[in-house]
């Protein structure tokens, strides 16, 4: 860990890189990171990136959340849509061609649906797209600065631009459907 980080403050000391960041690390690994930044005056994480989405919490709330925010770090969760899944274009008897199909296979299940069903009502109140909808709850997590979703098509990018603000009441029921 101390070379990486060794090798992280060389780049950024040369103007390759600004700043660095976390991937998929752990609460304990995140925060051994950051004290070994500090007691060796390298460069330290700003962020961390770990999966993190409607259906996907266990990973991510609880004792990461809590080292994100204990340390003032931005949360910058990845498969924010669940792999296409909180999309909407997955429905229980469908199959779906897409390279991402069998990665979803997982959510397609009584949670998975009751919280499309829920994403989809909300995002009928909101005229939004049921993927706007499930990005704007993640970034209405506390430890969330800015969630990460990919697009393949024009279509699909103007669907996840779209910026709404949840009720929280909207945002409670969501949370409680996939806690």
């Amino acid at each position: 860990m101390g070379e990486s980080l060794e090798a992280f403050t060389k780049l950024i000391e040369a103007g390759k890189v600004r700043y660095i960041a976390s991937s998929n690390y752990s609460a304990l690994r995140l925060i051994e990171a950051l004290e070994t930044s500090r007691v060796n005056g390298f460069a330290s994480y700003i962020g961390a990136q770990n999966m993190y989405n409607l259906l996907d919490r266990n990973g991510y709330e609880g004792a990461v959340a809590d080292a994100i925010s204990s340390h003032n770090l931005s949360g910058i969760p990845f498969y924010a849509l669940a792999r296409g899944f909180l999309t909407g274009k997955y429905r229980p008897g469908l199959e779906v061609q897409s390279v991402r199909s069998q990665g979803v296979a997982k959510y397609e299940n009584d949670r998975g649906w009751k919280t499309i069903e829920a994403l989809r009502e909300i995002s009928k109140a909101h005229g939004s797209s049921i993927a706007a909808v499930a990005l704007a709850w993640l970034r209405a997590q506390p430890t969330v600065s800015v969630p990460i979703a990919s697009a393949r098509t024009v279509q699909q990018l103007e669907e996840i631009t779209q910026i709404l603000q949840l009720s929280t009441e909207e945002i409670e029921r969501l949370s409680q459907i996939t806690a």
